[in-house]
């Protein structure tokens, strides 16, 4: 498939890899609480060293994520909060937004709207990348080709468990970094990652050149400084929703102290 379009994203990692820097990526849901509170916390995100953003869209039916996640869709849902005010959020609140930002959503919004239709218009705002975890590698050909003319990238997970061979397919259709996600457990007092989180990225930096970002279950720095020693981006999510919403007053030293850990590391 064609790789020659430019790519904010693949830009981003190759300055920071010139610099012998790992991305810090945040995620937050969009419209929790309301569309005016997600700009704050972007604002508040790109202040305290976000790379780039990853911007949930709330959905009814969220199969991969978590109860955090899951709450703060509702909180969003409950306010009207869709994916086409969410693209005009993005058009109105262009110019505030300085980093690539990689929307998170489930495939049926994008169906309701329609694949050309939404790709235009997300291009069009700049939507840099996308995450669709209900569209699978086998499904997603086409749209991968259309996203790729529109010159958005589209990254898919890897688990722990995919095989060989399906990582040589799902990478084949990632474009800015590919999203490993380890959900290993990282538990107690000593930090170590499990033999299997190293053979998993092993396989992966077989199958693919991209950047690899690591998500799911990271909260501590100290865990992010650990998986920044061998992935190119780390990937947090729910730790930061629930310090947003919970401690709010705490949020700027967390990011901050996130965002060094990776960068030390």
């Amino acid at each position: 498939m064609n790789n020659t379009y430019n790519s904010s994203i693949k830009s981003k990692f190759s300055e920071l890899i010139k610099q012998n820097k790992k991305a810090f990526i945040p995620y937050i849901m969009a419209g929790d609480y309301d569309l005016e509170e997600t700009l704050k916390r972007i604002k508040i995100l790109q202040d305290c060293g976000a790379d780039m953003i990853e911007l949930g869209v709330p959905f009814s039916d969220p199969l991969a994520d978590g109860p955090t996640i899951q709450a703060s869709a509702e909180r969003a849902l409950s306010k009207g909060v869709t994916l086409r005010k969410i693209l005009s959020f993005l058009k109105l609140n262009s110019d505030e937004i300085k980093v690539p930002v990689i929307l998170m959503t489930y495939y049926n919004p994008i169906f309701k709207i329609g694949e050309d239709a939404f790709l235009q218009e997300a291009s069009s705002i700049g939507v840099n990348g996308l995450i669709i975890p209900d569209l699978t590698a086998e499904e997603a050909f086409s749209f991968v080709e259309k996203a790729r003319y529109f010159n958005i990238d589209t990254i898919f997970l890897i688990a722990p468990t995919s095989t060989p061979e399906r990582i040589k397919l799902i990478t084949s259709l990632c474009n800015g970094f590919v999203y490993y996600v380890s959900i290993v457990g990282i538990t107690g007092s000593e930090l170590k990652l499990p033999t299997v989180f190293y053979n998993q990225l092993s396989l992966i930096r077989k199958a693919t050149d991209l950047p690899i970002s690591v998500g799911f279950g990271i909260s501590r720095p100290s865990e992010a400084s650990l998986i920044a020693q061998v992935a190119d981006g780390v990937i947090v999510g729910s730790a930061i929703v629930k310090k947003f919403n919970e401690k709010s007053s705490e949020i700027k030293p967390y990011l901050k102290q996130l965002r060094e850990a990776i960068r030390s590391s």
